[in-house]
């Protein structure tokens, strides 16, 4: 890269700060600008929920110290962007500043979606996404409020759920399929997860979608209408029905947008010197047969911003996201997912495994190919070790092979419940195999560790 080009990055989110950082470390001379106007420093964003339940002060959700983007010579532009002026490559802002660039990069990320539903624009009716959004929820939510209505059966969704019920306001859920995230998860994950919401008294209403939001005079939300016809009395409402690419200030300009901005493997854009990283990104073509042509995934926009900051800096290689793995957390189960797991299969080309603990929180499912070979695994209530995983996949470990070895795969300590033993004895049960299911250890006999 030329030493004294300017790069412009627009977002300061996972993507735009993972550039910045790599980009520096791959040329010492070249100017730097991370621009934002949500915050002047990179937080992570997933913590915010945290901040709101008092287990977090915002500060803590910062990575890096306030110093480090002096020392490594990263310039911060707090600012909105009012429109991009791409023949005279230069930002202006809603100020009436501007900032000229040599190379732009987009990473804007996302905004939560609206349907045009009657009443979604009243006071105490929001999405949750920004730190704006955090403080706007703060204090929609200070007041008494009687009643929240979350309209949206995804993971922050979830989330939002989990943060009011949290500050004991009561808490009603429409998703309007009728399993919890079934568009992503199996029956009995989304069935596990919906017994698991019931239990921390959340009112799920399954099969049912919003259809009008009511306002008082003054502007408040005071009543929802459902699909069902059904009014529920409440004080406010978290819009939380998925995200869309934050990019409608590029819409109608000569850069190439769909729903996101539309780039090829290298990230490049129709136009010279812009590139577009993250949620707002949207590939020509997927990157992968199990990807998707917008990743809005932390990980895989960590993966954007290094892979971006190489070719900017080095011969460009086309992005290759590898094995897909993506983890969450409903309430106080965690869930990982590596490779392929759809919500449906055809029975005839996949094998299929699930076993799941009596309790009803623990849950392990493994999808074979026909020849055997691993093709994806769901896990519910434990965690295992996601190079375990990316390995076994990578180099198409059959079933057996991933079962034998599974107590490799075992993050928790020592102490904590062997669940691998009983995944193996129901595989073995199942399938066969000449492996032998292990036997709980002397320690774990010992301090009734048992699954």
């Amino acid at each position: 890269m030329n030493q004294n080009r300017h790069v412009v990055i627009l977002g300061n989110g996972i993507s735009g700060v993972t550039c910045a950082r790599h980009v520096r470390k791959l040329d010492s001379n070249c100017q730097i600008t991370l621009v934002s106007g949500e915050s002047k420093y990179f937080f992570s964003r997933t913590a915010l929920m945290y901040v709101y339940m008092g287990q977090m002060k915002f500060e803590h959700t910062q990575p890096y110290e306030n110093h480090f983007w002096e020392k490594n010579r990263i310039g911060l532009k707090e600012a909105w962007v009012e429109k991009v002026d791409f023949d005279k490559k230069s930002l202006v802002f809603k100020s009436g500043e501007s900032l000229a660039y040599d190379i732009l990069v987009i990473a804007t990320g996302s905004k939560p979606n609206k349907f045009g539903w009657p009443g979604q624009d009243s006071i105490g009716v929001q999405g949750l996404y920004s730190k704006q959004d955090l403080e706007l929820m703060e204090a929609n939510t200070q007041s008494e409020i009687k009643r929240a209505v979350i309209v949206g059966g995804g993971l922050i969704g979830i989330e939002m759920a989990e943060m009011l019920a949290y500050k004991k306001i009561p808490v009603t859920f429409l998703v309007r399929e009728n399993g919890f995230w079934n568009n992503v998860l199996p029956k009995e994950e989304s069935d596990l997860v919906g017994r698991h919401i019931l239990e921390h008294h959340i009112d799920l209403r399954l099969g049912t979608e919003l259809k009008e939001i009511q306002a008082g005079s003054d502007g408040k939300v005071i009543a929802i209408i459902t699909s069902k016809g059904e009014k529920i009395d409440c004080q406010f409402v978290g819009l939380t029905a998925g995200v869309s690419p934050n990019i409608d200030f590029l819409r109608n300009t000569a850069l190439e947008v769909n729903r996101g901005v539309r780039v090829d493997e290298f990230f490049r854009t129709n136009l010279p010197d812009v590139y577009a990283i993250g949620d707002c990104a949207e590939f020509d073509k997927a990157p992968a047969a199990d990807r998707r042509p917008i990743e809005q995934v932390w990980y895989t926009g960590r993966m954007h911003g290094e892979t971006l900051a190489y070719n900017l800096c080095k011969t460009p290689v086309p992005y290759r996201p590898g094995v897909w793995f993506n983890s969450a957390k409903f309430l106080d189960i965690e869930y990982q997912t590596y490779g392929t797991v759809p919500p449906v299969w055809e029975e005839s080309l996949v094998k299929n495994f699930y076993w799941e603990h009596p309790s009803g929180k623990v849950a392990f499912r493994m999808l074979m190919r026909q020849d055997g070979s691993l093709y994806g695994v769901n896990n519910f209530g434990f965690r295992l070790r996601h190079e375990f995983f990316d390995r076994a996949i990578s180099e198409n470990w059959s079933g057996e092979k991933v079962i034998a070895k599974l107590d490799q795969a075992n993050f928790d300590p020592e102490f904590f419940a062997p669940y691998y033993i009983e995944i193996q004895k129901a595989f073995k049960a199942e399938f066969g195999g000449s492996f032998k299911p292990a036997r709980k250890t002397f320690i774990q006999k010992l301090f009734g560790a048992r699954v």
